[in-house]
């Protein structure tokens, strides 16, 4: 042992000598990178606390690459994706940080790290990138499900039986173990309907796409089909957070009892209607409460302000029982949004463009205004070189009088700009003026300056990409090109339907958990988070669940490339878990909670489901203290399910719930007495609820209560029974 100890000592050494001559870095980093370079040398496996990220290339293939954080100038990050470009390097994310520095991520394959010594990392601060730990176990904990999951303190466990969370997304494995029951003998996909296929049988009613309703037909399917994602794995990890059942490892979902409903939706309203209406007669078919999480949201569906068609089906669906949870969206850290105010004034402000070469669909950017009911605004577009000469511009649109759908371009030397517009002087939903204007530029020697006026009002613009499949829900910033232009914020990002008043709006922070050295990390707020409120001052989100570097389910059926987080083996095929960050993580872990909560007491509505679920939100040094309207970053707070399962079981519900109960009320109607049998269990006093919902507490004699001091009307006999809370209703003559 001690020739090969003296072997890999003096290898660090001379690691030190030759990575370090060059590159800037902590003695922390210095000794982990001398280690790691030891391991790789050599062959040795490697210990879990490097940032080793394992990269799917191709059926079978892997490369492994080394995780880094880097700060340096504007020109150094250009300089070495410049360099490195095509040598297998990984350099992204650079974040100016206001003094001429940024931080930007570097990956190296294993092979590679040596090159920190090349005198092109001269003045680049490098550090080895800490790895994220939470998992969905650890997002669990912190949320406080777990308590529920095991019952402690609780009358029972409560893990989501009996309630069905319906999920609409893309990417759905229909196969994987994660959405079995924990005994991985059956599957708890009531059913899956596919709207994108065409070869049927569709869903009775609806008459387009393709339902699955057995086991045998979903596994027949094996997944949704390929769509505007590909073959995508979004759903598969969205509904693994909400209810999976972990497939014997951790990475078990919040409500892992709970059956699923799960929609490959159409990109439009009307589809996104049909998918919640196929669910709401599925589970009231089947006697059972629903949940419907909505991890995505485009700002150019409704009106922003909770009164689109959505948001008024949203409400529809909310007093039938059924709860939504929505992702508040992802651009908290863009500075996507104008909010002016006009006298008669002009706005500039340049647009920035997604790349048109990191995706194939891209289209280009749509600039959604809203204005003040009673006050116009005019929209146009100007065309700048780099000098911020102006080159051609187009005239001034308003919305008083753009009355049809305007398709037309500039010329710019050999360039054409296309750009469109539709507007409403006064929108039939909410009165007010609005326009959306879509602009494509692929020369980005070229810059696109929206130009706006007002004599009067406020409005708000949004910049967001759009992709020739209609979506696109990430934003571009506002810039400053140019004397008299303005650059943007990122306020006032909540995306459609989250914007809706009915719904529960979630945002992400990261999962707080204890290190191997016993200290605390993680509980911050994540930085992609979208800000509140909504532009018309009402408060969003309205609470905030773990969103960041969440373990869950992917698709085996996916072609996109991930980082496996590990793996099973089920009915001959390997299933992988992936870490995901994004407010679409977020809203599946409040879905869960929602129906852990109904599923310790069914008869609460789904608003005293959201608003038990902002009542006993936490509050923390990250969070500090959150006023009583909400904060727009964190709502009412961080998520706590075990206090919100502590005080749905003493809310009195008023819902009616389709159920068969194995005790009996007669005679109903009654005049002075009340009997109850079917169950064993002995009870001295029972309660009573009015529709005030007020509880009367009678005492009990040989199964018999007396009621003959009630006034006429309606009441609920209420009973706990095995922990779950069950009532009947009754009428006193």
């Amino acid at each position: 042992m001690r020739p090969r100890l003296f072997i890999s000592l003096f290898f660090i050494s001379a690691i030190y000598q030759v990575v370090f001559s060059q590159v800037s870095t902590s003695k922390n980093t210095e000794t982990d990178i001398a280690e790691l370079t030891t391991y790789i040398k050599n062959k040795l496996p490697m210990p879990e606390k490097f940032p080793v990220m394992k990269l799917y290339v191709s059926e079978g293939k892997t490369v492994n690459y080394i995780s880094f954080v880097c700060r340096g100038s504007s020109s150094k990050y250009h300089e070495l994706n410049s360099k490195y470009f095509t040598s297998g390097f990984v350099i992204s994310g650079y974040t100016e940080k206001g003094d001429s520095y940024g931080v930007f991520s570097l990956r190296l394959l294993e092979s590679q790290i040596s090159e920190l010594s090349n005198p092109i990392f001269a003045s680049v601060y490098v550090e080895l990138s800490g790895k994220n730990q939470p998992l969905l176990d650890k997002a669990v904990h912190d949320v406080r499900a777990d308590s529920v999951q095991l019952g402690l303190g609780l009358p029972e466990c409560y893990t989501g039986k009996d309630v069905y969370i319906g999920v609409t997304d893309w990417g759905f494995d229909y196969t994987s173990p994660m959405f079995y029951d924990t005994a991985m003998q059956q599957t708890r996909i009531v059913a899956a309907w596919d709207q994108y296929k065409t070869s049927g049988p569709a869903p009775v009613g609806f008459g387009y796409g393709t339902e699955y309703n057995t086991s045998a037909s979903l596994l027949a399917a094996g997944s949704d089909t390929a769509n505007i994602y590909s073959f995508a794995t979004h759903g598969s990890h969205v509904a693994g957070i909400a209810g999976g059942g972990g497939a014997g490892t951790p990475n078990r979902g919040v409500a892992f009892d709970s059956k699923f409903l799960f929609v490959t939706f159409l990109v439009d309203v009307a589809a996104v209607l049909d998918a919640w209406e196929w669910m709401y007669q599925k589970a009231q078919t089947d006697g059972k409460r629903l949940v419907v999480n909505m991890s995505w949201g485009l700002y150019h569906f409704g009106t922003l302000d909770g009164t689109s068609l959505l948001s008024q089906a949203i409400t529809a669906y909310t007093d039938l029982g059924v709860v939504f949870a929505n992702s508040a969206g992802n651009n908290g850290n863009v500075n996507f949004h104008i909010k002016k105010t006009f006298s008669n004034n002009i706005l500039k402000s340049k647009i920035d463009f997604y790349s048109y070469a990191s995706n194939a669909n891209m289209w280009g950017q749509s600039i959604h205004a809203w204005g003040e009911p009673g006050n116009s605004f005019a929209n146009g577009i100007i065309v700048a070189n780099a000098s911020n000469v102006t080159l051609v511009e187009s005239p001034f649109y308003s919305t008083d009088t753009t009355h049809s759908y305007i398709d037309t371009f500039l010329v710019a030397g050999v360039d054409t700009i296309w750009y469109n517009i539709s507007a409403d002087s006064a929108h039939y939903l909410n009165n007010r003026p609005q326009m959306r204007l879509r602009v494509k530029n692929t020369d980005t020697a070229l810059k696109v300056i929206l130009k706006s006026t007002a004599i009067s009002g406020t409005v708000h613009y949004w910049n967001v990409t759009e992709l020739t499949t209609d979506v696109g829900n990430w934003g571009m910033p506002f810039s400053v090109s140019g004397s008299g232009t303005v650059a943007g914020d990122n306020l006032n990002g909540v995306s459609e339907p989250s914007c809706s008043d009915d719904v529960i709006s979630v945002a992400a922070y990261a999962s707080q958990y204890q290190t191997s050295g016993i200290s605390m990390a993680g509980g911050a707020i994540a930085s992609f988070s979208s800000y509140g409120p909504r532009y018309d001052g009402v408060m969003k989100p309205d609470i905030s669940a773990p969103g960041v570097s969440v373990i869950s389910s992917m698709s085996s059926f996916t072609d996109a490339a991930f980082t496996s987080s590990g793996s099973v083996d089920f009915n001959g095929r390997t299933y992988h878990f992936a870490k995901l960050s994004g407010t679409s993580m977020a809203s599946p872990m409040v879905a869960g909670v929602s129906a852990l909560i109904l599923d310790a007491n069914p008869y609460l509505s789904a608003r005293q489901v959201k608003e038990i679920i902002m009542q006993t939100a936490r509050q923390d040094n990250f969070t500090g203290v959150i006023p009583a309207g909400g904060s727009n970053r964190w709502g009412a707070g961080k998520i706590n399910a075990y206090a919100a399962v502590q005080l749905a079981l003493v809310t009195v519900g008023v819902m009616e719930v389709n159920e068969t109960f194995t005790w009996n009320l007669y005679p109903n109607p009654a005049t002075n007495e009340l009997t109850f049998s079917g169950t064993n269990e002995a009870f001295q006093f029972i309660e009573i609820v009015d529709l005030m919902g007020k509880i009367i507490r009678k005492p009990v004699n040989n199964n018999k209560i007396s009621i003959s001091d009630l006034q006429p009307g309606t009441y609920w006999l209420r009973l706990t029974i095995h922990g779950k809370i069950e009532q009947q209703k009754f009428i006193k003559l």
